[in-house]
């Protein structure tokens, strides 16, 4: 009995070390504020698309999405809406980047373990307004359920709804 209360009591010792490491693990801007979709288009990313309309949303690999939109607004002003929407989602916070800059990554982590997703935004001048470029991935793991996906539609719906 005394070997299966030590085993248990190091099972939950190597859990909690890797909650604490999955939570406490520092953000390097310099590794996740990249533009990892630069001079990209949807055509050029590979993985399963949606129909390539407006705010397409791609799978590109294991728990990474894409996305390409076109908007009238400036990119500057696009970027101060996209960021006051990041904002507003649970547990997400601006790791580097800003409006003026034309970059934007944010982190979000999930609610029990706190799994970081890093979400890159691009916006760039176009004839009419700005292109969107938007880059969603996670740290840990192979695979999110569909969750930046999920958030990136839910980012770009909440956009058009404010006329960006």
């Amino acid at each position: 009995m005394g070997a299966l209360k030590l085993g248990l009591v190091a099972v939950v010792l190597v859990v909690l070390g890797f909650a604490a490491y999955v939570r406490l693990a520092p953000s390097d801007p310099a590794r996740w504020h990249d533009d990892p979709v630069a001079g990209q288009r949807p055509k050029d990313w590979g993985g399963t698309p949606e129909p390539l309309g407006q705010g397409a949303v791609m799978l590109t690999q294991l728990g990474s999405a894409r996305s390409f939109s076109q908007h009238t607004l400036a990119p500057a002003d696009l970027l101060a809406r996209l960021d006051a929407i990041a904002l507003g989602t649970p547990r997400t916070t601006r790791l580097s980047g800003s409006a003026q800059s034309g970059r934007i990554t944010w982190v979000t982590r999930s609610a029990l373990w706190g799994f970081p997703d890093y979400i890159t935004a691009t916006a760039t001048e176009a004839p009419e307004g700005s292109e969107l470029l938007i880059f969603a991935r996670l740290r840990f793991g192979e695979g999110d359920l569909g969750v930046n996906a999920a958030r990136l539609r839910q980012w770009l719906a909440s956009l058009s709804n404010t006329n960006g």
